[in-house]
């Protein structure tokens, strides 16, 4: 089964920011797809909180992932989508697998 990257964020408003986070995810994506082990991604939007964001990455493992954030210019564009971002004391990131896979 899949390992699922899971990680919160918050916006720091539910305009211009959260649309500019959101812009800068898209363009991340092809850059997620360059490692190997990638199986694709959700990105969940609170209809409560709409500067409350939910990411599912799938990776075939955690060592997949992590190669990932090694890569060059992986940092930077983090920097880049955290400057829309409350700041937080501790990466909200939660590694979860796959056990049960239900798609309808």
């Amino acid at each position: 089964m899949a390992v699922v990257v899971v990680s919160q964020a918050w916006a720091l408003d539910a305009g211009a920011h959260a649309e500019a986070y959101l812009q800068l995810q898209r363009e991340f994506l092809a850059f997620m797809r360059q490692q190997p082990g990638f199986r694709g991604r959700r990105l969940l939007r609170s209809l409560e909180d709409p500067t409350h964001f939910t990411h599912l990455r799938f990776f075939d493992s955690i060592a997949d992932y992590e190669a990932l954030t090694r890569l060059p210019g992986y940092q930077e564009r983090i920097a880049a989508m955290g400057a829309h971002l409350k700041p937080y004391q501790r990466y909200p990131r939660e590694y979860m697998e796959v056990v049960l896979d239900d798609p309808a």
